[in-house]
Order: structure tokens, then sequence, then C-alpha cells
């Protein structure tokens, strides 16, 4: 049986991808009971993608995450990561021996300061060959309309990953594969601290070539950060697990770490901005979270740096954002 762990934007497309299967029953851990009700009442998410309407009928809804857990064989994890520790806190260890876990979160859990693949399997003991990275380019908005959609899944297994793909794939959703899962997870991390910049530079009034330079800047300053905190034989930085979720998280309408950073550049607090979107930007947490290992490091990322500069140093996004433009390469 097929689970799911989440009830925000992605959650409610990837139940949607997964139901393009007419036979397939889905097990749905939502925390909110409206959330529920309105599946219920009138099959669909009241809050996210509230036009995609859903098949109740084969969706089992629960707000107990252990029950989804212990039933089911393969589980996707799309919880925010800032809530994902709190989320698993009921889940022991020997409930998800011998289960697949696949991971759509795109974000570092900030308790730890480790991505969602690393925290699994140190909190919960889940083997590597056992996790799989569910990637984009992808809009959760896009994606629920049917719009071609390219994925891509990276796990250390073959088996594990073309499960995932089986799960995944359907007429608007193609997937590829690579081995490259730590990799990929920290890109997916890094755009959106990146996509936040971009915001930024919009909301203070910087055009697109601005724009265009601060983004091939940006993806040197991601090579260099994932060299370093996952390293790799061979890795591609011109595929779209990195560059495309890279350039469609900085460029689209729908990218909400674009927004918040758009909302900062307009003057809004970065506690207004949140309050107002209603939706959890990623890259607020994963700009301190990368913070504190460029640090330890000892790495040069004049990007990430200013992000987190102006979100928790309350450095003055115009004259940082000044500094910074002056000395893109």
């Amino acid at each position: 049986m097929v689970g799911l762990l989440g009830s925000g934007s992605w959650a409610t497309a990837i139940v949607k991808i997964l139901l393009e299967q007419p036979q397939r029953e889905v097990h749905w851990w939502v925390r909110e009971p409206d959330i529920i009700e309105g599946l219920v009442r009138e099959g669909r998410n009241p809050t996210y993608l509230s036009e995609t309407m859903l098949d109740v009928r084969r969706l089992h809804l629960t707000s107990d995450i252990e029950r989804v857990v212990e039933y089911c064989d393969d589980l996707f994890v799309v919880v925010p990561s800032a809530f994902l520790a709190s989320a698993l806190e009921g889940v022991r260890a020997e409930m998800v021996q011998g289960k697949r876990f696949h991971s759509a979160v795109k974000g570092i859990v900030p308790q730890t300061n480790q991505i969602v693949t690393d925290f699994l399997h140190q909190t919960l003991g889940i083997p590597d060959d056992m996790l799989s990275v569910v990637s984009g380019p992808s809009h959760a908005e896009e994606t629920a309309r049917n719009k071609l959609t390219y994925l891509t899944v990276a796990s250390s297994s073959t088996a594990t990953a073309e499960r995932a793909r089986q799960l995944l794939n359907c007429n608007y959703v193609n997937t590829t594969y690579t081995t490259d899962m730590r990799g990929v997870e920290f890109a997916a991390v890094m755009k959106n601290i990146y996509a936040i910049a971009v915001g930024l530079c919009h909301g203070l009034g910087f055009g697109d070539n601005l724009i265009a330079v601060l983004i091939s800047n940006a993806v040197a300053e991601m090579q260099q950060f994932m060299d370093y905190s996952a390293p790799a034989s061979v890795r591609h930085m011109h595929r779209y697990a990195y560059l495309g979720d890279l350039l469609v998280t900085c460029y689209s309408q729908f990218s909400r770490n674009r927004t918040f950073g758009n909302m900062v550049g307009w003057g809004y607090s970065v506690k207004a901005a949140q309050l107002e979107m209603k939706m959890v930007a990623e890259g607020y947490y994963a700009a301190a979270c990368v913070e504190r290992m460029r640090a330890e490091g000892g790495l040069a990322m004049p990007i990430a740096q200013t992000v987190y500069n102006i979100l928790y140093q309350h450095a003055d996004a115009a004259v940082v954002m000044r500094q910074l433009a002056e000395n893109l390469k």
C-alpha cells in the first residue's frame, strides 16, 4: 500500500498523481481536521490547490500518522522540513522496518541541521537503500493542472528508485533516475535560497539583466557547496534536477520563495511576509542551516550569505543587495 504524509500544495499534487492509476488507493496523513473535512465533503483540499478534485473514494484519510506508517510499504514524505521532526515524534524505528521512504521535501530539518534523508536515517534507522528523493523542476500548481512535468528520483538503490518511478509516472509526469541522492537533495535546498535572492532583487527594483547574472553566480555557489557537503565522482549541474529546478524556482510566478523575497524587498518585515503568505517558504529555514554549514567549511558564498544577513541579521536589504550586485562576476 502507498501512504503520503503532508497536506500542502505539493502533497496534494502528489496525491493527485498517485491516483492517476485507476485501481490505486492512497493512505493520506493530514494533520488539519478542516482539510480532512473539506476533502470528505467536497473532494478537494480547501486550503491548498482547492480547484483540484480528488477521488476521495480511493483515499483513506486520517490524522493518525502512526496508522499510515504501519499500514503502508511505500511512504511519500511531503511535510515542510520545519515541522517534520514534530510530525514524526510518535513514529518508532521498529514501525518502519522494510518500508521505503520517498522524500519530496525541499528543505533542511532546522532542529538537527540535516537534509531529510539523513534525518530519517539517523532518527529512524532507515537504510540508504530504502530511501529516495523526488525532485523537480516541479511547481504543484502546474502539475495539478496536468502540465507536463519531469521529475528526478534519486536513490542509492535502483529497486527503490524504480518503485518510486512506477508510482509517479503517468501521462503528464515523466521521471528519470540518478544515484546522486544527497546532491539532488542539497540542490533542492539551495535553489530556494537563491529564489529568495531573486525575489529581493525584483522587489528592490532590479531588472532581469541583473537577475540573470545573479543566477549564473548562484550556480557556481551551488556547485561549490554541494561538492563540500555531498561529494560525488560525477555530477552534471546542467541537468534539470540541478539547474532546471533552480531556474523554475527563481523565475516562476508560482515560486513561494521568490514571492517571499519579493515581499521583503518591497519592505515587509520577515515575520509579516511569512504571515501574509500563509505558506512555508523553505528557503527561510535553509538560509540559516546553510550558513552554519558554509561557515564550518570556510566557504565563500556571497549570495547565500547576503540572504542570511537580510533574513536573520536585520541587514538593510537595499544596501546589502546593492553591495552584492556590485561584486557579482
